[in-house]
């Protein structure tokens, strides 16, 4: 039993390519990059960036044409596939890419109706990858009780009344 299945989830690190077979079958190409964080008990927190080569076909394509830009999350299901070719100096030249048989479109930034990795996702380039900074929430009052506030809260055994419910 042999199995040939890969699940990759990480961000665009340039806008898809497009373009159609001359049999007029259309396939896009882009690369991901995924990052793997581990712990060594000498030098602390180490990390490594791998970038994968992505090849979707058919109708898959035009969404990854129409719907992912650089820097917006996608999870990719597919499986290995390795090329070789001759390049113009006669050299043996060889690579391995992800053909994509399925993909899922990473969270959309806040204003809905941008392209994933817009303007407005709160992202900060770093050095081999992109990390997320928080949103900035805005600052939520204070509101001091004094001491003998809490009469003012029905007690817990009093219950709820429903007529005392907006809604």
């Amino acid at each position: 039993m042999n199995l040939n299945k890969v699940f990759l989830l990480g961000r665009l690190t340039a806008d898809p390519i497009s373009r159609t077979t001359p049999s007029g079958q259309q396939v896009a190409t882009f690369s991901i990059a995924t990052n793997r964080v581990w712990y060594d008990k000498v030098s602390g927190k180490k990390e490594d960036v791998q970038f994968h080569n992505i090849v979707v076909w058919g109708k898959q394509a035009d969404v990854a044409q129409r719907f992912l830009t650089k820097g917006g999350v996608v999870f990719i299901e597919g499986r290995l596939q390795t090329r070789a070719w001759d390049d113009k100096a006669g050299q043996k030249r060889r690579t391995t890419e992800i053909i994509a048989e399925s993909l899922q479109l990473g969270p959309r930034p806040m204003g809905m109706g941008q392209p994933a990795g817009a303007a407005g996702m709160g992202e900060q380039r770093t050095g081999g990858g992109f990390a997320p900074q928080e949103p900035a929430l805005p600052e939520l009052p204070t509101v001091e009780l004094g001491e003998g506030s809490a009469h003012d809260f029905p007690a817990p055994e009093e219950g709820i009344n429903p007529n005392d419910l907006n809604f």
